[in-house]
């Protein structure tokens, strides 16, 4: 880690980072290699969308861009500015009326993978749920392929505490040399109880490890966040339904904690829309999208908080440690 600098060589543009010295790669930036299309449902619409991910331009970050048979309608950047809901998912928007939901999911796969650069064409109003998870968007990524840029990837120093609360739910930062989170969560029902995930991210095991955790919701809750308008196209193919004395998904859970990876997943796609890597440790306790968008407002507002470093690479593992208890008296 170096502070914020001319970098000391310069990759050939488009280099494939999977050949050569990948802590040598991992100090520029990177973006697809192609061009990828996919379609699903908006979980929360139950709009029939499609997605394009492209090549983005050095130095541009993550850019929704709304199409339509017309044309572009507008487009967004992805940092935490344009946020402008975060109740049940991560909203981003630019004007009255360009909104992009449910975007963290396919942020946290470009955070896991290491992309600092793509443009988001997409005809409807909420990113596909796809099965809940960052899973299909992973793939898609790398069925693109991912390549380096000429510009030297930066990150985001944290430099002092920062944390926010909201009664028993809180969630901070603190200085690290590396991205990590401490994430836990606390439910009366039996099936989830109290999870607890810790892990330090580096990209080669973010797919096996966090990508494939499902989003969930109670069964009883179902009914309710259908009359408030919302999870219409929710269903057992795209989010864990927890009954009353089990899982109603035929195959089950993914991870035993598969509630809390997910919890994680959603915080780290949330934190990439600080428009950068952030190196710093992440304590998250019974927080949510809201929680996550304040702590980033919170940090990014404060200049006194962070820098902007040279980008290392990290070492090629992710480290986990999982820890389940049987549940307290709490709520999510």
């Amino acid at each position: 880690m170096r502070e914020l600098e001319k970098a000391d060589s310069t990759p050939k543009e488009g280099a494939d980072p999977s050949a050569g010295d990948v802590r040598n790669e991992m100090l520029w930036q990177r973006t697809l290699k192609s061009s990828i299309q996919c379609t699903g449902v908006g979980v929360h619409t139950n709009q029939r969308v499609a997605i394009t991910l492209k090549p983005g331009a050095p130095n541009s970050g993550i850019v929704f861009r709304r199409v339509s048979d017309a044309g572009v309608i507008g487009e967004v950047r992805a940092t935490h500015v344009n946020v402008v809901d975060s109740r049940l998912c991560t909203v981003l928007g630019s004007g009255r009326s360009l909104r992009i939901g449910t975007v963290e999911h396919l942020m946290a796969a470009f955070a896991g993978l290491s992309i600092d650069n793509a443009v988001v064409e997409i005809d409807a109003d909420e990113v596909p749920v796809m099965d809940g998870s960052a899973a299909p968007f992973v793939f898609l990524i790398e069925c693109a392929g991912i390549v380096t840029q000429a510009a030297a990837r930066r990150a985001i120093q944290v430099l002092k505490p920062v944390s926010v609360a909201d009664g028993e739910r809180h969630v901070s930062v603190m200085p690290a040399a590396t991205f990590s989170i401490d994430c836990r969560i606390a439910y009366a029902h039996p099936m989830i109880g109290q999870q607890r995930v810790r892990f330090t991210l580096t990209p080669s095991a973010f797919k096996t490890e966090l990508c494939r955790a499902r989003t969930f919701c109670l069964e009883e809750d179902v009914s309710k966040m259908r009359d408030a308008g919302l999870a219409k196209g929710g269903s057992l193919e795209n989010a864990v339904v927890i009954g009353r004395n089990r899982v109603l998904n035929d195959d089950g859970l993914r991870y035993e904690n598969e509630c809390v990876r997910h919890k994680a997943l959603d915080c780290l796609g949330d934190l990439y829309l600080a428009g950068a890597p952030i190196l710093g440790a992440i304590e998250s306790v019974r927080a949510g999208h809201a929680l996550n968008h304040r702590l980033l407002n919170a940090l990014m507002s404060d200049a006194t908080a962070w820098r902007y470093v040279l980008h290392d690479a990290a070492e090629d593992e992710l480290s986990v440690e999982a820890e389940r208890t049987m549940p307290r008296a709490a709520s999510a």
